[in-house]
């Protein structure tokens, strides 16, 4: 129903556009609160850290007590609280408990988001749209704070949050869990799962081999000679095929090929992509590799969507979406780490090492995944 769709996309909309709008400043506006290069480093590892626990607990929480909706409206509110607390804060150890708090207050939102709406057969135009949001947030603030104040980036932060908080009133709420039937237990009959558990590592393994290419793909192209102008083109380029494969092509190959063949494809993507860039700055090169993100990314994350709806109980779904979460963001955080070392030693050629694990993938996709078809539960 439309007006479902609707209810859905303006709580992405909302959700990703918070993200966009601060994601790419918050470093700066630490910067601006007299934090030096060392502290910034430390408050956003370590609020990327303690996401790792706190989403899958949370989540875990909310499916035991059904209350998913409630959980995200309470970590948007939390989160957006957080953001205004920022522009009172001043001093390392105050902007880091802030930080820590609204870290873990966001942690398990996407997760939970994700498990109230993967199952729609619309997923793709709704994930679509959280991906063009996320852009066009980013673009909103960038010309807002043109002149040096950040704080419109954090109240725009903390209005979009609470404008998603308040978007889950009229999302549907997820499908009673008593209604089911018990499936092979709870957290361990789910992680002994095959498709489950393949699933995560393929999903690790992919995404993780973009560390690389968000640490340095810029850093490399620069020093190739490739002025700041095109770098956006190329960046934006890839930003499109995402939002391309989730809203139109990606849903048709899944429904065709069926989520181990797109699993497949996806990895195959990453191996052409990471081995291109390991061997060439040529712009009209890398112009013709950069939408292969629509398959390295939307379209895995399609596929995983598909699975996860095929095997993992309703009553374990934001569970689940959060040790997806947890699995690719623990793996990312490595590689990140990683990548700076592989690419002082081996400069461009490093993504070789990025491809090494989209083939280590493929097997995995194979081997570990149901090759079933299954259908979204919703309309």
């Amino acid at each position: 129903m439309r007006s479902r769709l609707a209810a859905y996309i303006a709580l992405y909309v909302a959700l990703y556009a918070a993200f966009g709008v601060a994601s790419p400043f918050w470093p700066r506006f630490f910067e601006s609160k007299g934090l030096s290069a060392q502290e910034i480093g430390l408050v956003l590892s370590l609020a990327m850290l303690i996401r790792l626990p706190a989403g899958p607990l949370v989540a875990r929480l909310a499916d035991q007590l059904e209350r998913l909706r409630l959980a995200l409206a309470i970590g948007a509110v939390v989160a957006a609280a957080a953001a205004a607390a920022f522009l009172r804060a001043d001093g390392f150890w105050p902007l880091l408990a802030i930080a820590l708090v609204q870290g873990a207050a966001l942690a398990p939102t996407t997760s939970i988001a994700d498990a109230l709406a993967s199952r729609r057969a619309d997923y793709g135009w709704i994930r679509g749209s959280a991906s063009a949001a996320f852009v066009a947030g980013t673009l909103l603030a960038g010309q807002l704070i043109g002149g040096g104040d950040l704080t419109p980036m954090v109240l725009m932060n903390a209005a979009l949050l609470v404008a998603a908080a308040g978007a889950t009133v009229i999302v549907p709420p997820a499908v009673s869990a008593t209604a089911e039937a018990p499936v092979r237990g709870e957290v361990r009959g789910l992680l002994r799962t095959r498709s489950f558990r393949a699933l995560l590592l393929i999903s690790a393994l992919v995404y993780g081999s973009h560390a690389m290419y968000d640490g340095f793909a810029v850093i490399r192209w620069t020093a190739g000679g490739i002025e700041p102008p095109v770098i956006s083109l190329l960046w934006s380029e890839a930003v499109t095929a995402e939002v391309v494969v989730f809203c139109l092509v990606g849903p048709a190959l899944v429904r065709r090929i069926g989520p181990q063949g797109t699993a497949l494809l996806a990895a195959a993507a990453g191996i052409v992509r990471w081995s291109v860039m390991a061997i060439t700055n040529d712009v009209a090169v890398l112009a013709l590799v950069q939408p292969l993100h629509g398959l390295t990314f939307a379209l895995l994350h399609l596929a995983c969507m598909r699975i996860m709806a095929a095997v993992v109980p309703q009553r374990l779904s934001a569970t689940a979406q959060s040790l997806y979460a947890f699995g690719t963001g623990a793996m990312t955080a490595a590689l990140t780490a990683l990548s700076g070392v592989l690419y002082a030693a081996w400069g461009g050629a490093s993504f070789f090492a990025m491809a090494v694990l989209c083939v280590a993938a493929l097997p995995l996709a194979q081997y570990g995944l149901d090759d079933r078809r299954a259908e979204p539960t919703h309309p």
